[in-house]
Parts: C-alpha cells; sequence; structure tokens
C-alpha cells in the first residue's frame, strides 16, 4: 500500500476505532490527525478552538492533513469530522489516496457522542442531548455533499464492526485504479 487510506465522516461515526482496527489488521501504521494536530500545536483541540477560532483551526487542519499524508503515504489516517469541507481538503485526499465515508445514522451518532468523552468535542461540548442532535442534523445536511464523494462508503452500525469486508474493498479499488 503505497498511497494513504483517510476515513471521513460525522463526530462518532468511529473514524478513530475503525481506523486503528483497519491499520492493525493491514499492518501498517494509524494516526488520527486530531492527536497529530494537538501534539503540533501542544494543546488540545477544545483550547485552539477557544483561543483562536475555527477558522484559525480549519486552516492548520488543512495544512497538517496534507503535511501527514506526504509524511506517512502507507498509512492509514482518521480526519475530523470537518477536515473534508475547507481547503478543498475532501478533492485532495481523493486525489492522492483512497478514502471511506463511515456512514452512520444520526440515532447511533447521538447515542455515541452523548456519552462519556462528550466534552472533549468542542462542537458539542456544553450542549444538550436535543442540541447535539440538532447540530448532527443540520451539520450532516451541509457535510453530506463533500462525504459522499469518497472512494467508499461504508455502514457503521457497531463498535464491534470486522473490518475484513472493508479491507476487500480497498484491496480492489486499489488494483483497478
Amino acid at each position: 500500500m503505497s498511497r494513504p487510506i483517510f476515513f471521513v465522516g460525522m463526530p462518532g461515526a468511529g473514524k478513530s476505532t475503525i481506523g486503528r482496527k483497519l491499520a492493525a489488521t493491514l499492518h501498517v501504521p494509524f494516526f488520527d490527525l486530531d492527536e497529530y494536530l494537538e501534539e503540533k500545536e501542544g494543546s488540545a483541540i477544545r483550547q485552539i478552538f477557544s483561543s483562536h477560532g475555527e477558522v484559525y483551526f480549519r486552516e492548520i487542519e488543512a495544512r497538517s492533513l496534507r503535511a501527514l499524508a506526504t509524511q506517512a503515504p502507507g498509512s492509514v489516517i482518521a480526519t475530523g469530522g470537518g477536515a473534508p469541507c475547507f481547503h478543498n481538503s475532501m478533492a485532495y485526499m481523493n486525489q492522492h489516496g483512497t478514502t471511506v465515508y463511515l456512514k452512520a445514522p444520526i440515532t447511533v451518532l447521538l447515542e455515541r457522542l452523548t456519552g462519556h468523552g462528550r466534552e472533549q468535542r468542542p462542537l458539542v461540548a456544553g450542549k444538550s442531548t436535543e442540541e447535539i442532535k440538532q447540530f448532527l442534523t443540520e451539520t450532516l445536511a451541509k457535510r453530506k455533499q463533500f462525504y459522499e464523494t469518497a472512494h467508499i462508503t461504508y455502514q457503521n452500525l457497531t463498535r464491534e464492526r470486522d473490518v475484513t469486508d472493508l479491507c476487500h474493498l480497498i484491496a480492489r479499488l486499489e488494483t483497478t485504479c
């Protein structure tokens, strides 16, 4: 595998969870773009948002995405939920790697985002369950046009998903490209 595999999708879709499983199965490195950004910036995503705002965050996110893809071409990269929607990043990922849209219904996303770790996610921190549901509905309506351009759409309804079928899809796609 010489090109990165990028996971895109809404917060709570399982990009990091499935990405780690896929990387382990393929015996390649895994990177979480948010974790990479936090290490590079020396502060948490929520602190970057509150100190510098979303515009600044999206700029460094796009630069970091490109840097990571260049530094680790044979890897699996889980992007942040909004990463594909800014600075032509989805087109970049489609051109330079294999993209996988992890698709999950709003009900599944809501269940995942209202549990443990809610405050670590800057776009849902401090919101009620109803506010998070509204955020998810509105945000997905805006983002799905980007997500749906991914090479593969992969339905993720459970945290215990076997990635064997996804490995086969990716292998088939890479041999036809």
